[in-house]
């Protein structure tokens, strides 16, 4: 016997959201299916892969792993409500410049958590990039050029020159 869907309201992006979920209905499914935010990927569906972070209260969190029901007044962020903000530009034009991405399966969970990282700390050395990102797995391009996009990116936004 299941239970019924129950009305939850969430903030996603910035707006208010009206969603229906189940009390096992995770978040990534919600955002997926009823709200049309695929930047976020089903991946592992065990909160190994990263395919699937986003930002809750500004935190990197796995949307495979968190139930819809709990996340009733956060503020949600998927790459979709990041994209026009210049830190988020100034990532993706690093990750094209450096070739950081082949199949792109993995990027958008890669942006949150490099974002995420640059928000609280503006001048990470590249230990500092691995942390950071060490949730989020790539199976095309190893991590050197992702390492080096988030570094040219954060030199970028400190207004340091940046080597071709």
């Amino acid at each position: 016997m299941s239970l019924p869907n129950q009305p939850v309201t969430l903030s996603v992006n910035g707006a208010p959201a009206d969603v229906r979920a189940g009390l096992h209905d995770t978040l990534l499914s919600v955002l997926r299916d009823q709200l049309q935010c695929t930047a976020a990927k089903r991946g592992c569906n065990q909160g190994v892969c990263g395919a699937c972070t986003i930002l809750v209260d500004d935190r990197t969190v796995r949307s495979c792993l968190s139930l819809a029901q709990n996340c009733e007044g956060a503020h949600i962020h998927t790459l979709e409500g990041l994209n026009d903000r210049p830190d988020m530009q100034v990532l993706q034009q690093a990750f094209a410049r450096s070739g950081a991405f082949q199949c792109g399966f993995c990027t958008p969970g890669m942006l949150i958590s490099a974002h995420a990282l640059l928000q609280g700390n503006p001048g990470p050395d590249a230990s500092d990039v691995r942390k950071a990102l060490s949730g989020n797995l790539c199976r095309c391009t190893g991590y050197t050029k992702i390492v080096a996009a988030v570094l040219d990116a954060a030199a970028t936004l400190r207004g340091e020159a940046v080597s071709p």
